[in-house]
C-alpha cells in the first residue's frame, strides 16, 4: 500500500484546499496521472500519483485544508484493475453492526411503570407539593412540565390530567406565536441581506493575511514624495521611450529602481527570519501586488537589479496580463524578497500594507495629489504633485531608525531621478 502526499509547492506556499478529486475509490490510476486539483492562495496545482495501482482510500475530502507532506490518499500498487470486494465487505460489516445495534432491547413497559411508580412514591414524601392526581403527575413528567406552574380549576385545588394537557397546549400556542414573530423578523432581515460563501481561495487569502499579522511584529512608517521631477521626465520621454522599447514608461519602474537602491543600503530589509537566524538575500526579486477578480496575487520580477527601466516595464506588463487571465505559474510567484503594492491606482491616499510572509518589508504607493508645500528655506509655498508612501516592516529584525532611513532613501532617489539612474 502506497501513500499519496501533498508535494512541495512554492517557497511561501505551505498549504492548500482540496478543490476537486478527479478520481474515486476503486479507480485504477497510472503513475503521473492527475488525481486531485489543489487550490492555494496563489494558483491551482494538479497533484499527480507517484504510483500505479488502485485507489483504496481517499483521506482528504473535497474542501479539506491540507499541508505539504500530508497524506491524502492510499493506493494499492499490487493490483492491476479495480477490486470492489473490500468495499462490499466493509458494507456488510457496517450492516452487521447496524443490525446489532437494532437488536438492543428497549426497557419493558412493566419496568417503566415500576420506575414511574417509584418516582410517584418519592413525590408523595415531599412537602409543599401541588395536589395532583397520579395521571396528572405522569403526564407532567412526560411533557417535562413543572406542576407548580399549572393553574388548577378543581374547587379543591387539585391538578387533573386535563389541566396539564391544557397548560401544554397554551405553551405550544405561545411558542408558535413567538416563532411566527421571529420568522417574520428573519424574513424581513433576509430581504436586506445577501449571504455569499467565500471561495476557497478567498478563505486561504484571509487566513494567510491574519497569520502574517500574528506572526510578525509589524509596524508602519510613512513619508511623502514630491513627484514633480519624475512626472517631468516621464512626460518628456514617454513617447520616445514607447517608440524605442514598445512598452509604456510607468511610475512602477522608477519605484522598483528606488527600492533596489534602498535595499542595497539596508540589507536587513531584504531578508527573512528562519527560526533564530536571519537570512540576508544577495538577490533582488521584487514582488508586485496585482489585483484580480479572485483576489490579490504577487508575481515576482526576478533579478530586478539587473533589468533596465524598459526591462522592468516589459516584465510588469507580462506578469499583470498573466494574473488577470489566471495563467500565472508557480515559478512566477516564488522567491520574492520584497514587495511593492500600489493602492494609488484605486485612489488610496495612504494605507498600512500587510507583510507578504516570509518577507520583512513591503512598500505602499498611493495616489498622487496636488498639495501646497514649503519648497525652500525662505518658506516659499508651491503646489506640487505629492504622494504618501508607507513602509510596513518586521520590527523583530528591522529597527525603527533603519526603517525610517530606508524610506527616506527611497524618497531621495525618487525626487532626484539622476541619482536613481546612477543607482542603476
Amino acid at each position: 500500500m502506497k501513500e499519496i502526499t501533498i508535494p512541495e509547492l512554492a517557497e511561501s506556499i505551505t498549504e492548500g484546499t482540496i478543490a476537486e478529486w478527479l478520481k474515486k475509490v476503486g479507480d485504477f490510476v497510472n503513475k503521473g496521472e492527475v488525481l486531485v486539483e489543489l487550490e492555494t492562495d496563489k494558483v491551482n496545482v494538479d497533484v499527480s500519483s507517484e504510483h500505479s495501482g488502485v485507489i483504496k482510500e481517499i483521506i482528504a475530502k473535497q474542501g479539506d485544508n491540507v499541508e505539504v507532506g500530508q497524506v491524502i490518499a492510499k493506493i494499492d500498487d499490487t493490483q492491476a484493475k479495480p477490486d470492489g470486494e473490500e468495499s462490499q465487505l466493509e458494507s456488510k460489516e457496517v450492516e452487521k453492526e447496524s443490525g446489532s445495534a437494532d437488536n438492543t432491547k428497549p426497557t419493558s413497559e412493566e419496568e417503566q411503570d415500576k420506575v414511574e411508580k417509584k418516582t410517584e412514591d418519592n413525590d408523595e414524601k415531599q412537602n409543599n407539593r401541588p395536589i395532583a392526581s397520579p395521571a396528572a403527575r405522569k403526564k407532567a413528567r412526560e411533557l417535562g412540565i413543572d406542576l407548580n406552574e399549572i393553574p388548577y380549576q378543581d374547587p379543591l385545588g387539585r391538578i387533573r390530567k386535563s389541566d396539564v394537557e391544557e397548560y401544554k397546549q397554551s405553551l405550544n400556542s405561545e411558542a408558535e406565536n413567538e416563532k411566527k414573530q421571529f420568522n417574520s423578523l428573519v424574513e424581513d432581515s433576509e430581504e436586506k441581506i445577501e449571504r455569499i460563501p467565500m471561495t476557497r481561495r478567498r478563505q486561504t487569502i484571509a487566513k494567510r493575511l491574519v497569520e502574517a499579522q500574528q506572526n510578525a511584529a509589524m509596524l508602519t512608517t510613512f513619508n511623502e514624495v514630491d513627484m514633480s521631477k519624475i512626472i517631468d521626465v516621464r512626460n518628456r520621454r514617454k513617447e520616445s521611450f514607447e517608440k524605442k522599447h514598445g512598452v509604456k514608461l510607468g511610475f512602477m519602474s522608477f519605484f522598483t529602481k528606488a527600492v533596489i537602491g534602498a535595499l542595497k543600503a539596508f540589507p536587513y530589509v531584504n531578508a527573512e527570519i528562519d527560526g533564530t537566524d536571519i537570512l540576508l538575500k544577495k538577490f533582488y526579486d521584487i514582488g508586485v501586488a496585482v489585483s484580480t477578480d479572485e483576489g490579490l496575487v504577487v508575481p515576482v520580477v526576478r533579478n530586478a537589479d539587473k533589468l533596465s527601466f524598459a526591462g522592468i516595464e516589459e516584465e510588469l506588463v507580462n506578469l499583470s496580463e498573466k494574473a488577470r487571465t489566471n495563467s500565472l505559474a508557480l515559478k512566477d510567484l516564488q522567491g520574492g524578497t520584497f514587495t511593492i503594492t500600489n493602492g494609488g491606482v484605486f485612489g488610496s491616499l495612504y494605507s498600512t500594507p500587510i507583510l507578504n510572509s516570509p518577507q520583512v518589508g513591503i512598500l505602499g504607493m498611493h495616489t498622487i495629489q496636488k498639495r501646497p508645500v514649503v519648497v525652500d528655506d525662505e518658506d516659499n509655498i508651491e503646489v506640487r504633485p505629492m504622494m504618501y508612501i508607507a513602509l510596513s516592516y518586521d520590527h523583530r529584525i528591522i529597527d525603527g531608525k533603519d526603517a525610517v532611513q530606508f524610506l527616506t532613501t527611497i524618497k531621495q532617489l525618487l525626487e532626484d531621478p539622476e541619482d536613481l539612474l546612477l543607482e542603476g
